[in-house]
């Protein structure tokens, strides 16, 4: 039996969950580290993956794709997809400075017009308001990209915010954990 109490520790990850070695492993475009919710809800889990492997075929550039999975993952405070995408950003060849300024990317030099259109759609549709996205934010945003590329950057930005939730909720951990506890 599978247990869903939500703890500090990692998920049930065993050889009856996806790569069954305990360790977090790649499935498309995401690591299996909620175990317990793939064996539990395998439908909705593959549904999730299918989204992720969807998306990474789009037209929408991979950089990009993991810039607004990042940012979305600061703003939802999701530790553990915050420590993967940053990983993924770095290993396709971002820059630390571009990493390290994202969370400020209003006021950083490090970041196209087009970049910070997406960066502004993505914060907007994290923390909507009561009115939605904003108009100008989503006008600015079509125009730089088309409907299609337009289109993945939204299902990116659902989908990231659906994974943050799943992470926050059963309090998944960051990278690989010290066995005194402390995480410096």
């Amino acid at each position: 039996m599978v247990s869903c109490a939500r703890s500090r520790e990692l998920p049930h990850i065993d050889s009856q969950c996806p790569g069954g070695d305990g360790e977090f492993v790649d499935q498309g475009d995401v690591h299996v580290a909620v175990g317990v919710l793939a064996e539990l809800e395998p439908a909705a889990y593959q549904a999730m993956l299918g989204l992720e492997r969807y998306l990474s075929s789009s037209s929408l550039p991979a950089p990009l794709r993991e810039l607004v999975k990042l940012r979305a993952s600061q703003l939802n405070g999701c530790a553990f997809c915050v420590h993967l995408h940053s990983g993924r950003a770095r290993n396709g060849g971002e820059p630390d400075e571009r990493l390290f300024s994202l969370v400020a990317w209003r006021e950083s030099p490090f970041f196209s017009k087009a970049e910070r259109a997406a960066l502004a759609l993505t914060d907007a549709a994290t923390r909507l308001g009561s009115d939605g996205v904003p108009d100008d934010v989503w006008n600015e945003a079509a125009s730089h990209y088309d409907d299609r590329q337009l289109a993945a950057l939204v299902m990116t930005v659902a989908t990231v915010n659906a994974w943050n939730r799943i992470g926050v909720s059963t309090r998944i951990l960051a990278g690989p954990q010290r066995p005194d506890g402390d995480g410096r």
